[in-house]
């Protein structure tokens, strides 16, 4: 039988050469995240998630793989799950990442903001990113376009008052 690979995973999308973004690797394809150089493993989903490895921080660990969980309720993203996956992203930027929810959809919508918010990629750019994944749907559209907002008016009101 073959090694897993990463393109194995479900939605697997390299960001760039140290990021990339998949929905649930099986407990197997861990394996090809620690060998492709991966040390930090970003879970968005929540733990009891169809799909969702049990024990998965331990699993991770025992590879040598930080693990950051950041749970994510599927029909209610908040501001608060957006700023804690830029928080991690940020800390660990010097680090090759590996972000997963159960399907990329999470991932991809939280990955187009930061990306937009925080790195300053072309909203087009980074659209078409989001687009490999999935179309959003009507929560996550709604999520998407709140924090572009409240991004562009903290700006604009930070502008103002310099």
């Amino acid at each position: 039988m073959a090694e897993p690979s990463l393109t194995d995973i479900y939605n697997f999308l390299p960001i760039d050469a140290h990021w990339a973004t998949a929905g649930q690797p099986t407990v197997e394809q861990f394996a090809a995240i620690q060998a492709s150089g991966y040390e930090v493993i970003i879970n968005l989903a929540m733990p009891d998630s169809p799909r969702a490895v049990p024990s998965e921080a331990v699993l991770v660990g025992a590879y040598g793989i930080a693990y950051i969980a950041i749970p994510v309720v599927w029909e209610a993203p908040t501001p608060a799950d957006f700023t804690a996956f830029c928080t991690a992203m940020t800390a660990n930027q010097a680090k090759k990442r590996f972000v997963h929810c159960i399907a990329n959809m999470r991932v991809s919508a939280f990955t187009f903001l930061y990306r937009v918010l925080a790195l300053g990629v072309p909203v087009e750019e980074a659209h078409q990113a989001l687009l490999q994944i999935w179309e959003p749907n009507p929560v996550w559209r709604q999520f998407i376009d709140e924090q572009l907002a409240t991004y562009l008016r903290l700006n604009n009101t930070t502008d103002a008052a310099q």
